[in-house]
């Protein structure tokens, strides 16, 4: 497997984006994820976008991060939000989203980024779980465009040096 940085709209991370879509529309009651995300907000040093290819040269997952600050949105100063972290169900089991994971925050890290952090929902439980076991908790102040809903679960790790 290789891992390496895409453009957002390049069109194997558009594919990717479009599977995951249909996973969400899935375990959610037929709601994909209508967060704004424009490309340019993943273009370094503001952001990353990483593709996974298997030996076939076929993107099998994605995962990206791009900056935030304090805004409406609940974000702190610092914060790196993680958003996309998707793999293909034929490719899960392989360690891709860790790897994808562990190369985002060293990413955030360079830059300059002083926690992770995510929002993810409770129809996600593998999500949870990866995220759990790398050492990222549940926070009480609620962050992202979902952060109203009951469904929602934010998480964050420090960044620490």
């Amino acid at each position: 497997m290789e891992i390496r940085p895409t453009p957002y709209d390049h069109p194997d991370a558009v594919e990717l984006n479009d599977r995951v879509q249909i996973e969400y529309r899935q375990r959610y009651d037929g709601e994909g994820d209508a967060t704004p995300l424009d490309p340019g907000m993943f273009t370094p040093p503001n952001g990353l976008y990483l593709l996974a290819y298997n030996a076939a040269g076929e993107p099998v997952a994605s995962g990206g991060w791009r900056a935030q600050d304090e805004n409406e949105e609940g974000y702190a100063d610092g914060d790196a939000e993680l958003k996309r972290m998707y793999v293909v169900p034929e490719a899960r089991g392989l360690g891709l989203a860790r790897r994808i994971l562990a190369e985002l925050e060293d990413s955030a890290r360079a830059a300059g980024r002083l926690r992770m952090a995510l929002e993810t929902g409770d129809q996600q439980p593998e999500a949870i779980k990866l995220y759990l076991s790398e050492g990222y908790t549940h926070v009480t102040r609620k962050f992202g465009l979902y952060r109203t809903y009951d469904s929602s679960r934010c998480m964050a790790k420090p960044l620490n040096p």
